[in-house]
């Protein structure tokens, strides 16, 4: 199922992003090739897809979460990968999840995406749908599975 999110009643970021201990920006370009390794490694060949288009945006349309130093990555988002307009896809390592990095990480590409002009987001295909609920105040879309999907190529 796709949901759709509204950027109008996001509240506004200022500061540092950060959640926690982590830190929440945009990767630079020595950057991408270990970010698109990661990402396969840690989710699917299809996520670093994605990944790889929202690094190749410009503006870059993915942010990524690191924590220590030297920096470990344990996060990214992305937006306008897979289509105009949907954000994702999301992911955080396993040791990371439940700590606020995906939902900093979610608002970081919202807040990206609001600021671009955008009045919606698409989180397609979503499988987690009350982390979209409580971190967004996304609705679901009716009938739209698979949606954008239908008919994708899978390894």
């Amino acid at each position: 199922m796709d949901m759709l999110i509204s950027l109008a009643s996001l509240r506004v970021l200022a500061g540092p992003l950060t959640a926690g201990t982590q830190l929440i920006r945009k990767p630079i370009a020595p950057e991408h090739d270990t970010i698109t390794a990661w990402v396969a490694k840690t989710f699917s060949s299809g996520w670093a897809s994605e990944a790889r288009v929202a690094l190749n945006n410009r503006p870059v349309s993915l942010f990524i979460a690191t924590r220590g130093d030297p920096s470990e990555l344990i996060g990214f988002c992305c937006y306008d990968a897979t289509a105009r307009g949907f954000v994702g896809p999301i992911g955080v390592a396993e040791s990371a999840r439940g700590t606020g990095v995906g939902a900093a990480l979610l608002r970081a590409c919202l807040a990206d995406m609001r600021a671009l002009g955008y009045g919606y987001a698409v989180a397609g295909a979503v499988g987690a749908p009350e982390f979209f609920r409580r971190v967004a105040g996304a609705v679901e879309i009716p009938d739209s599975s698979p949606g954008i999907y239908r008919g994708m190529l899978r390894s």
